[in-house]
């Protein structure tokens, strides 16, 4: 069917509705009775092996939870021959639900149309969103297409959308990721030389955007963002771990070391990005592992203190992460500062203080462009080398 006879958006909705997030898994059976799931969102797979399967005797029907306990959220659904239905539920937010259903044995992610794309999309494209509102967000979409098939993910300047999958059908595009802890759904189309589209996170989140082709377009440098305040003085915490133990700077597991303090909490994929890369070099670089004291301050959603440090004991186990992590308080920016007074200001989860082994603070790095994102090998290089020159002085 021609594209200038029926528009794509009507084309596609015998395949998926409006609103409507399409994502990818898939099943492995370990034996008769155990198996795995895995996400799928373009070259990233997340593997969940925390799972329970039963039975509804209400109803007759088995029952499956897929658990993401590093995020505290829960995928439950009711199976019925090829077809599950049910709801993702996030429990660090009140009554936060969401339908699910899946079908098996769709391979396709937002349609198996074929209609010829009028552009194509790879490359870079300056972007804005949420230019509804006063002050737009800058970011940078990173797109490959290869014929309909269409994966990227956009860098701003607090972090990056991460592994991001769909489609170019005619001048219409559409873009999701599933992870566990976010739901993002980017629909648009092409008109001109521009991109204008919607952005979709969850149930709590409606923004537009527009995107244009300009090579001289970037973000803020990410290692200037964040400062430290004029005559702030040197930085000092005491706050206790997941065990009770009171993790103290100054103090002597710090001395002589080089420090990494992070900004983060567990409900942020891209803090978690940013977690899996210190616990990676720490594991690539076993001469480093007495040289580094890190510590990652975590805030979260939750209320109640002994529940949260429980999921961060549980969050460190998950992960495999060698270094600390303590409860710094409720999840916003303001709590931040309070931790931190000596920033001027913290705009992301995650933000990344590093210190010489005199305590001096020698970076701050605000955001992460992690593994999704064409910045990632010059950061991880970037690293590294300020890792073996500080060591060496």
């Amino acid at each position: 069917m021609a594209v200038n006879k029926k528009d794509t958006v009507v084309l596609l909705t015998d395949q998926f509705n409006a609103g409507e997030l399409p994502f990818n898994f898939e099943i492995k059976y370990l034996d008769d009775e155990r198996f795995t799931v895995d996400f799928i969102n373009g070259s990233e797979r997340i593997h969940c092996d925390s799972i329970r399967y039963g039975r509804d005797r209400t109803q007759a029907r088995d029952t499956m939870n897929i658990y993401f306990p590093e995020y505290q959220t829960y995928i439950h659904a009711e199976i019925r021959g090829g077809v599950m239905q049910g709801e993702w539920v996030v429990t660090s937010k009140e009554n936060y639900r969401i339908p699910f259903y899946a079908n098996a044995g769709r391979n396709y992610r937002f349609t198996s149309l074929n209609v010829p794309p009028t552009k194509d999309l790879s490359g870079e494209w300056a972007t804005l969103f949420g230019v509804e509102k006063p002050e737009p967000e800058k970011a940078v979409g990173e797109f490959q297409q290869q014929g309909n098939h269409l994966e990227g993910t956009f860098r701003t300047e607090t972090g990056d959308y991460r592994f991001l999958e769909g489609t170019i059908q005619g001048r219409k595009f559409w873009l999701s990721c599933f992870d566990g802890s976010h739901a993002f759904l980017f629909s648009g189309s092409v008109q001109g030389d521009s991109l204008q589209g919607e952005f979709r996170s969850g149930t709590h989140s409606r923004t537009l955007f527009t995107s244009w082709r300009d090579p001289g377009f970037h973000l803020g440098n990410a290692d200037s963002l964040t400062q430290l305040k004029k005559n702030a003085g040197n930085l000092a915490f005491s706050l206790p771990n997941p065990q009770g133990s009171n993790v103290t700077f100054p103090g002597k597991q710090f001395d002589g070391k080089i420090k990494i303090f992070t900004i983060m909490g567990t409900w942020c994929p891209n803090c978690r990005d940013e977690q899996n890369f210190l616990t990676e070099y720490l594991k690539n670089n076993p001469n480093m592992a007495e040289k580094l004291a890190i510590v990652g301050f975590s805030f979260e959603r939750g209320k109640d203190p002994a529940k949260i440090n429980a999921h961060l004991a549980e969050y460190k186990k998950e992960m495999g992460i060698p270094f600390e992590i303590v409860y710094a308080g409720a999840a916003s920016t303001a709590e931040a500062e309070r931790v931190f007074p000596n920033l001027n200001h913290v705009m992301a989860f995650p933000t990344m203080i590093i210190l010489d082994k005199n305590n001096q603070v020698r970076r701050i790095h605000t955001g992460f462009d992690g593994p999704a994102t064409s910045k990632y090998g010059a950061f991880k290089q970037e690293f590294e080398e300020l890792m073996k020159g500080m060591a060496a002085e």
